[in-house]
Order: structure tokens, then sequence, then C-alpha cells
């Protein structure tokens, strides 16, 4: 069972040390806060602050712009590892663990690769879309099939996409027969793909 298996992904999240980064938002302050965000929390963000100044991306990519000066008054990263880092690098606060996820595979909704159990992703002719590895979800997914004794599933791998959103949409309207591994919850039209539980 792939949730055995891999166990839960973490989420982190930082405020953003504003001397470092030059964050907006200053006690009392009316601006609304500026946050960089994982592509997989867009929608949980903009739900916890509908005011908020969001930008989304992969976590790497968004650690980028922190070590680049970007201004943020929070960063949420789907992975400790970027957090860890800039912390490190006296850039953001301690990061806090604020969410856990799962890694599941998806498949377009009419199925016609015939995806019943994580062990199909790995037959000849599955066209895979993943995200790159140092994408959290990319990595999450290869230690996921790593740990299944998996890894000859990679060589299905068509696409590796820059973040998890983008590895859902290419399911959603990409080739029939392309299974992906993505977090539950992320957004996908129901008309278009559907998440396999593993058996």
């Amino acid at each position: 069972m792939l949730r055995a298996a891999l166990g839960a992904a973490t989420v982190a999240l930082a405020a953003v040390a504003l001397a470092g980064c030059g964050g907006s938002a200053e006690a009392g302050d009316d601006e609304p806060a500026t946050v960089l965000g994982a592509a997989s929390l867009t929608e949980v963000l903009r739900a916890v602050d509908p005011g908020a100044r969001l930008s989304t991306g992969g976590s790497d990519r968004l650690a980028f712009q922190i070590e680049q000066g970007a201004p943020a008054d929070v960063v949420a990263s789907a992975s400790p590892r970027y957090t860890g880092a800039l912390h490190d690098a006296g850039l953001v606060d301690e990061p806090v663990v604020f969410a856990t996820n799962r890694v599941v595979v998806i498949v377009p909704a009419s199925n016609p690769a015939g995806i019943r159990r994580v062990a199909d992703i790995a037959r000849r002719g599955v066209k895979l879309v993943i995200a790159e590895p140092e994408v959290p979800i990319g990595a999450y997914t290869r230690t996921a099939l790593s740990r299944l004794g998996m890894e000859a599933a990679l060589a299905n791998v068509v696409s590796e996409e820059t973040d998890v959103r983008a590895v859902v949409a290419k399911v959603a309207l990409a080739s029939p027969t392309s299974p992906t591994c993505a977090p539950p919850g992320t957004a996908c039209a129901p008309s278009r793909c559907r998440r396999r539980r593993s058996r």
C-alpha cells in the first residue's frame, strides 16, 4: 500500500526574517501579507487569508526567490528541506510544521490504461507524469517508488513538471494514459481525473 510505504510528507511554514528579505507587513500595518507558498497549498492559503498577496510555485523556486531577496512575510513550503536551509542562512525564522500530506496516484477519469493498483504504473506502455526531483512531490514520488521496489516505473516517465499543479494539469489535459503521483486534495477537475486508492 502506497500510504504505508511512504508515510507523510511534511509541510513547513516560516516567517521571513524581515531584515533579510524586506517583508512588507510591519506590526500595525494595514498592508496585506505577502505569502510565498507551495503550489500544492494554493487553495488552502487563499482560504486562510483571502486578502494576502499570494505567489505560488515549486518550493525549490520559492526558496531561490527568498535567497535573491524577494519581499515576503511568510513562506509556506511543501518540504522542510527548503525552509530549513533558509533558516540556516538566517533568511527566515525557525520553520514550524503546520501540515502533513500523503502521495497518491491520480489517473484520467476514463482510466484507459486500466490503473487499478500502484504496481500498474510500472507496466509497459503506461505514461507517467511526475514532478522534477528538486520539487517536494517529485522527491516524495521517487522515495515512494524506491520504498516499494518500483524504481523501474521511472522508465515510464514522459514528463517532469515544475510543481504539483502542473503535474495535475498535465494529467487532466494530456494523454488519457497518463497516471501521476500527487498529494490528495490537489485541485483537479473531477471530470478529468480521479484519485486511485492503492490496495
